[in-house]
């Protein structure tokens, strides 16, 4: 075994690249030309030969170098490879255990958010910042009870936001499902079974008739409204389009060609992700002619401004969705009724009463779906089939305003 006396000593010849001084078992000293002195452990695994650092001379002695090489054979002995162990054990290191739930929640959010639309990002980092973070926010996450993140939920439950108790939920298991993979610890997802210890949560359905004969009721009533011309334009184009309210709102003249009875809304305004709103296609909406109609009456109006609706105060937003709301309960249907249930209306009528094309309805509704052989559905393909259903669609809704015995679709 090599002295310190000779570790200090030793030299390696000028017209050589290294000089090795042998120790025992496998370990020596590696000298430079230059001087400098450093231990390797040399070892086979798998029929391989490998060599392990064990550090430099003089900060690591014989002796330390001995009991390095020593703990390296114990971890070959369990069938490790004692250099991939190491680099195992720095990976490690990054990932203090005392990170907190906050720091992990933050590095999760880092990774989704891209993914994200704007408003979708901007809502779960609210909802972490006011529900999470001020109660289990600065505790080491590896230590967290599920009793102390359920105690995090009924706080939310006690305000009444039930719904909103669901989601933290949903974002602590993500959380957690995205940490526990490289924790030094054994533990389960702490998530696990707490749904069960919350107040049960059924979701809300958006109010929406699909009664014939009381939809005719509302459509009278949508022509009698007494508002603002605005507000009662939207209320009429809203059960003919079945769009989503937001891209109602926000319609402008620009994405509207009436001649060729299209509204074209951009991908960056549809309800997708970041991405595909970055890459998707525009939503075309194909106009009936009573669409085109009550477009070119109120065109006049505002056709000078930016937005087809633009708000009372400002035209330069559009209506508030508070607008609409406001005006269905005027006539007398706001808890029968809600903006977006004319989407429901519409897909219930045209699907389970007169058995349209429920693609092309889809389609018009901006869901993602697929066709029987799993492509996704080509909008643009069938633009024709679209058209007509959705003039059908008004023509049906005409009759039932005027109270006229419903007629079965044929279809499509």
């Amino acid at each position: 075994m090599l002295t310190d006396a000779e570790c200090k000593n030793a030299t390696c010849p000028p017209d050589k690249k290294r000089a090795r001084l042998a120790c025992s078992g496998g370990l020596y000293l590696e000298v430079s030309p230059k001087g400098s002195k450093r231990w390797f452990y040399k070892y086979r695994k798998d029929g391989k030969e490998g060599r392990m650092a064990l550090g430099s001379y003089p900060n690591v002695g014989p002796k330390k170098a001995r009991e390095a090489m020593t703990a390296a054979k114990e971890q070959k002995s369990k069938g490790l490879d004692p250099v991939q162990a190491r680099k195992v054990e720095k990976l490690k290191a990054t990932r203090s255990e005392g990170d907190t739930f906050k720091a992990i929640a933050l590095e999760w959010y880092a990774k989704q958010a891209p993914q994200w639309s704007d408003s979708h990002a901007d809502r779960m980092l609210r909802q972490l910042e006011r529900d999470l973070f001020p109660w289990i926010g600065a505790r080491p996450i590896v230590q967290i009870h599920p009793m102390e993140l359920l105690a995090a939920l009924h706080k939310v439950e006690e305000r009444g936001a039930l719904e909103t108790a669901d989601r933290a939920l949903m974002l602590a298991r993500q959380i957690w499902d995205y940490w526990l993979p490289t924790a030094d610890v054994q533990q389960r997802n702490i998530t696990e079974g707490l749904k069960a210890r919350l107040t049960p949560y059924r979701g809300k359905s958006f109010a929406a008739i699909v009664d014939p004969a009381r939809f005719g009721e509302l459509l009278r009533a949508i022509k009698g409204y007494k508002g603002g011309p605005v507000v009662r334009v939207a209320l009429q184009l809203a059960p003919v389009l079945y769009q989503r309210p937001g891209n109602l709102r926000d319609m402008e003249w620009a994405e509207i060609d009436l001649d060729a009875a299209l509204w074209t809304i951009p991908s960056m305004k549809m309800k997708r992700t970041k991405l595909e709103k970055e890459q998707g296609e525009a939503h075309t909406v194909p106009l009936p002619v009573q669409a085109v109609a009550l477009l070119r009456s109120i065109h006049p109006l505002t056709g000078h401004g930016r937005y087809v609706f633009p708000g009372e105060r400002s035209h330069d937003r559009p209506i508030s969705d508070n607008s609409v709301r406001s005006g269905l309960y005027a006539l007398g249907f706001g808890k029968e009724q809600t903006w977006h249930g004319f989407r429901a209306s519409a897909r219930t009528m045209l699907v389970d009463q007169w058995n349209l094309d429920p693609l092309a309805i889809e389609a018009n509704l901006a869901h993602a779906v697929k066709d029987a052989n799993g492509r996704s559905y080509n909008r643009t393909q069938y633009l024709k089939q679209r058209f007509e259903q959705i003039q059908q669609w008004a023509d049906y809704l005409d009759k039932l305003a005027k109270g006229a015995d419903v007629i079965q679709f044929k279809s499509a």
